[in-house]
């Protein structure tokens, strides 16, 4: 391992404080010593209050800040005083620690101090960092673990046997540190836990962290426990959309709601899934209990998502004996499955939390594998792994959290996606907590959005072979489709039918009417393994129920969309499917409506562009978020027992009405 310390970055961050921020991201920079909010770090620093007096302030990483991205903002300011005087007291439970560390912050909007402020108020250096070093873990995580950590490091660190972080953690290692530490002494390792540094300057902490780790891994490659080995990559099989929609819904229907299921087939992988010992190594827990928070106490292997969850239930009853229903239980769904075809699948409430669990097991592989060839993965048993899934200070977070957005874990797709009605879609359903795949032949939609829950993809839907790379690309992203969005159209210039053309013709058949039946036929499979039941909304036009002279093609095909919407609707309601049109009309911030294309339309009514764009009953502007809003709420709760619809979104036609 290799300091990253930059005399030239370094001289930009002035201060103590600034100093911490800068080492903090240095060590954020690396998933190998911290993942996702893992790790914190803390400077103590000499300031005068308000009204003159000095006091010692530690400020400590709040909680919901991540290392590499941390700021000043980020570091929790509390009293000393009052910390060392917490450290003196026989018993503190979680809650009343918590309530202690808030009411002696210094700055009221200041973060959640970590649970280990007490223990970085205990150690008497200025600066403090720590991190669960995959080096550290996969050496701590063997059954000789506690001996091999004295070899590498000898008198440089103090050894604290594993205990729950919070106060008790504390409270031992005040008691074990002075005993052990000795001149010597620049760091502290917490068996299947992680490791500490400090020192009296930003530089001299970090690079002893780095240093620390360095020594892990360097015993780790001695012993022929470094490098690890990496199958050939055997790709998947070229459709399993089926299958992974199909997985995605039972584990959903054990976990109580829709969940995004983010499947990985890299050549990472199979080099662990495929394991002849699978069924020993994976099941014994997480390389950390902090992870077993994200990724539950172990992995699935194969599909038998039922089986899981009554095992997981048994495990909650043996650990949790005094708990009279099962209210309190977290739910019996995995959060990785591990099988030879698929891969790993990492499960989350959303896009973003399956990308974590995904990192987090990763991480959990490389130990593992470490650990059993230095002599056997041994993870802490399942009574200190349930302490930590089921900690009231998790349980309380979940509390906090309170009503997840309206389409959390589900997954949406988009045609059309890359400007005017597609776009403001893609936008609204985004809004709504749902992860999105938008389609479009434009290349901007690779880019439309940067984000884990936005898959953009370049596609022409009147493709078969496209339109089905893209259906299995938004499987393995997500896990399947619950909503489905039909906007992707072109509007041919006004032509009158004694001049128009075969070929303009065939074009507004292709991809108005064709393409859409296409998606329908592919999607079906999809939605109808939705976990609360497949969603379709058709964009279809006012020209359906009022067609307008030169636009023949564009008529007929939103028409016969229309139609093929109502078949649908009835085939599809015994599969839970419901499918609903909107007919926008005068929605003038779409692609389709050219300057050259929205003149002509005008002419042939004898208006002036103006007069053309408030064309309607109420004369106003309907614009594409107009039209995206209802679309989205169309595929809510609201419409619920609505299928078979056309909604009219135009500002109120006298033609229609």
């Amino acid at each position: 391992m290799q300091s990253l310390w930059n005399e030239r970055e370094a001289a930009e961050h002035k201060g103590d404080l600034a100093q911490r921020v800068y080492t903090s991201r240095l060590l954020g920079r690396d998933p190998s010593l911290v993942l996702h909010g893992g790790g914190n770090t803390s400077v103590k620093i000499h300031e005068r209050n308000l009204v003159g007096d000095g006091e010692e302030i530690l400020y400590v990483k709040g909680s919901g800040w991540d290392l590499e991205c941390i700021e000043e903002a980020g570091f929790s300011p509390v009293r000393m005083s009052h910390l060392l005087r917490l450290a003196r007291l026989t018993t503190l439970t979680d809650p009343q620690m918590v309530n202690e560390l808030v009411t002696h912050l210094t700055r009221a909007a200041a973060p959640a101090p970590s649970v280990e402020t007490i223990l970085h108020a205990l150690l008497p250096h200025k600066y403090v960092d720590h991190t669960h070093s995959d080096a550290v873990l996969a050496v701590t995580n063997t059954a000789g673990g506690e001996k091999r950590i004295a070899e590498i490091y000898g008198d440089k660190v103090v050894i604290i046997p594993y205990t729950m972080p919070g106060f008790d953690l504390a409270r031992l290692c005040a008691e074990l540190f002075p005993r052990q530490a000795g001149k010597n002494t620049i760091g502290m390792v917490l068996l299947k836990h992680g490791i500490f540094s400090f020192g009296a300057t930003a530089q001299e902490s970090y690079e002893r962290m780095i240093q620390l780790v360095d020594l892990a891994e360097l015993y780790l490659a001695r012993h022929n426990a470094w490098h690890l080995e990496r199958a050939a990559h055997a790709s998947g099989k070229s459709a399993q959309r089926a299958e992974i929609a199909a997985l995605r819904q039972q584990v959903s229907r054990a976990a109580g709601n829709p969940m995004v299921m983010a499947t990985h087939q890299d050549a990472r992988i199979p080099s662990f899934v495929r394991r002849a010992d699978l069924a020993t190594v994976s099941q014994q827990g997480p390389a950390t209990p902090d992870h077993a928070i994200r990724t539950k106490r172990v992995p699935l292997l194969g599909r038998d998502v039922d089986a899981y969850a009554q095992t997981y239930r048994a495990y909650f009853a043996q650990h949790a004996p005094q708990a009279k229903d099962a209210k309190t239980m977290l739910d019996p769904a995995p959060r990785v499955v591990l099988d030879a075809s698929l891969g790993m699948c990492a499960i989350g409430r959303s896009a973003r939390d399956a990308g974590i669990v995904a990192d987090l097991y990763r991480h959990t592989m490389d130990v593992i594998e470490r650990a059993t060839l230095l002599g056997g993965y041994q993870a802490l048993p399942a009574r200190d792994i349930f302490e930590v899934e089921y900690w009231d200070l998790e349980q309380a977070k979940l509390r906090k959290a309170g009503t997840p957005p309206l389409f959390a874990g589900e997954i949406a797709l988009v045609t059309g996606a890359a400007s005017g009605i597609g776009k403001a879609c893609v936008d609204a359903l985004l809004a709504r907590g749902a992860a999105v795949v938008g389609l479009d032949i434009d290349k901007r939609i690779e880019t439309l959005h940067q984000r884990q829950d936005f898959l953009g993809i370049r596609c022409d839907v009147t493709a078969h072979a496209e339109v089905i790379a893209a259906l299995e690309a938004a499987a393995r992203g997500y896990g399947g489709l619950d909503i489905l969005i039909l906007n992707a159209g072109i509007f041919p210039g006004g032509t009158a039918i004694a001049a128009l053309a075969s070929e303009a013709w065939r074009k507004a058949m292709s991809v108005n009417l064709d393409a859409n039946l296409l998606l329908l036929r592919e999607c079906h499979p999809l939605l109808k393994l939705a976990p609360r039941g497949g969603r379709v909304a058709v964009i279809g036009s006012k020209n359906v129920p009022a067609p307008g002279p030169g636009a023949a093609a564009y008529s007929a095909s939103k028409a016969a969309l229309t139609q093929l919407a109502r078949v649908a609707a009835l085939e599809w309601g015994a599969d839970n499917i419901r499918i609903n049109t909107l007919h926008p009309h005068a929605v003038f911030d779409t692609g389709i409506w050219s300057d050259e294309v929205l003149a002509a339309r005008a002419a042939h009514y004898g208006l002036t562009v103006d007069q053309y764009k408030k064309n309607n009953v109420l004369k106003i502007a309907v614009t594409s978020r107009d039209v995206a809003e209802l679309a989205a709420e169309m595929c809510g709760p609201l419409f619920a027992k609505t299928t078979g619809a056309q909604v009219p979104v135009d500002g109120g036609n006298e033609r229609v009405i």
